[in-house]
């Protein structure tokens, strides 16, 4: 009976290590469209302009935040050890991720109730809250491969020892620097998307576009190459017996990143987008299998953080549901906020 248990216990954990997986790459996927975007809109001297790349994503940007939501309830409801510890560890990047979600969520709220002298302040709140979300956020992610240290008490749950600032090292810095290009890369194809084909803002995002897509491609390579020398449990899956599945994965990564370059010269833009992504899900999903059993590198494997065997199962039969609900709300906003606009609908009374 207890083997039965303990194997329920661990299917319970693996199934919500996916979740916590997909719910983090949609976020990134989606999200990171509309960081990008924000983070564009500081080079943007057209207030009109943009206004309407606010406008562009005031009807989806809650719901693709909808997702870091349920990754950190996922986190906290099924791996509260990795949750406590983590939390203490990435205290200070985390807290200026959450600063800097809600300054656009207010910015962007509350551009269109400003006074006009105030709404260029609105505007580049927004903006470089954007900068900062996605910054700090790269630089948790680069913090949480490296791993950090616990307490090793008998008896007692491991804890976080270390600084407020151990977080902070060259590769951390790399990542927090390498997110900045790509979701601004995102955020390009996002405003193509959205505006008009006329529209001016257009053919100026496009020469942002190029400039990251060659950045984030130098960076993606830099980034492989750099965790191959520092991470040997990377070292080992990628150049391992099984090499020739990761082999597969780069011709795959290729094949996405080379159909997206062609959707952005044919000016197919949800065809760029979808290759886009795609290539993104790759990516992340390859990370997610590389890393498999930690959930933290060295420090926490999926099993070893995850909850009792009664708690997981009541989280299980409490939280499933909510899975596809958030899905079928995601899908339902984005098509009915499909339609291309122009800055005439710029954000604003």
């Amino acid at each position: 009976m207890m083997d039965t248990l303990t194997e329920l216990q661990q299917l319970l954990a693996f199934a919500w290590w996916m979740a916590l997986c997909v719910s983090v790459l949609l976020y990134v996927m989606l999200d990171g469209a509309d960081l990008g975007a924000g983070i564009i809109s500081l080079f943007v001297p057209d207030e009109q302009e943009r206004g309407a790349i606010m406008a562009a994503m005031a009807g989806t940007w809650d719901a693709n935040e909808t997702w870091l939501v349920l990754a950190g309830g996922i986190l906290f409801g099924t791996f509260p050890f990795v949750y406590g510890s983590a939390f203490s560890y990435l205290l200070l990047p985390l807290a200026l991720v959450l600063w800097g979600i809600m300054t656009r969520a207010l910015a962007l709220e509350f551009r269109h109730l400003a006074d006009p002298k105030w709404r260029r302040f609105s505007d580049y709140a927004f903006g470089l809250s954007s900068l900062v979300t996605t910054f700090f956020g790269g630089m948790a992610i680069g913090a949480v491969l490296q791993g950090f240290p616990l307490t090793s008490d008998p008896g007692k749950v491991p804890t976080y020892v270390g600084g407020a600032l151990r977080f902070i090292s060259a590769f951390s810095i790399w990542t927090g620097f390498a997110a900045v290009l790509v979701v601004m890369m995102a955020g390009g194809l996002f405003i193509r998307a959205r505006f008009e084909r006329s529209e001016p803002l257009r053919q100026h995002v496009a020469r942002w576009t190029n400039f990251a897509f060659i950045t984030s491609l130098a960076c993606a390579c830099i980034t492989v190459i750099w965790c191959a020398a520092i991470f040997p449990w990377a070292a080992q899956k990628w150049f391992g017996s099984n090499f020739w599945i990761w082999g597969l994965v780069l011709v795959a990564v290729v094949y996405a990143t080379i159909n997206m370059r062609w959707a952005i010269h044919a000016d197919r833009d949800l065809a760029a987008i979808l290759w886009f992504n795609l290539t993104v899900a790759i990516v992340g999903i390859s990370m997610a299998a590389t890393m498999f059993p930690w959930l933290v590198p060295n420090t926490w494997t999926i099993y070893a953080g995850a909850s009792p065997q009664v708690s997981l199962m009541t989280f299980t039969l409490t939280m499933g549901g909510f899975l596809p609900v958030i899905l079928m709300y995601n899908w339902y906003q984005i098509w009915v906020f499909r339609a291309r606009i122009s800055k005439l609908v710029a954000y604003h009374d």
